[in-house]
């Protein structure tokens, strides 16, 4: 038995609609990371576009690389990457943090629990717990007159933008 090529157009058009309405659904990158149970400070207020495709996988887009402050410093690239779920933010590209002088790559960012009042940040050589609060609000994210040198490896260079 087949089944009328009529009859497919429906199912097809709700699945792409589906499909685009992932990321649409949400007005800006703070409300999504918070109906994903994610605090909305995770990312700066000067975030230009996101795209969240249907398997999770975030792309956020800045203006340029920029420099925020939470308990310590962290480092947005210009573009990063994570695969987004419940409570996660996976596999992180794009986003470095100060440990001892030394800027460490953030690889993931957990919320196990709300209640708890805790965010795990994994940046490779440890896990560190942090309250909660700290990432309540998008901070400001700064990138005039600063020139860091990465883990030993490169060198990035900010210029003033006004």
């Amino acid at each position: 038995m087949s089944v009328p090529h009529r009859s497919l157009e429906p199912i097809f058009l709700a699945f792409l609609l589906l499909s685009f309405s992932v990321a649409a659904a949400y007005s800006s990158i703070h409300e999504l990371l918070r109906s994903h149970g994610l605090p909305a400070g995770l990312f700066p207020e000067s975030v230009k576009s996101y795209n969240l495709d249907q398997r999770g996988r975030l792309e956020v887009n800045l203006d340029g690389p920029c420099l925020a402050k939470y308990e310590t410093r962290v480092l947005f690239e210009t573009v990063v990457r994570a695969n987004l779920s419940f409570g996660q933010l996976k596999g992180l590209e794009g986003l470095s943090q100060e440990e001892l002088f030394l800027w460490l790559p953030v690889k993931d960012i957990i919320v196990n629990d709300p209640s708890s009042g805790l965010i795990l940040i994994d940046i490779g050589l440890a896990h560190k717990q942090l309250s909660l609060s700290l990432f309540e609000d998008p901070p400001v994210c700064r990138s005039q007159g600063l020139s860091l040198n990465i883990g030993g490896r490169k060198s990035i260079g900010f210029q003033d933008q006004r």
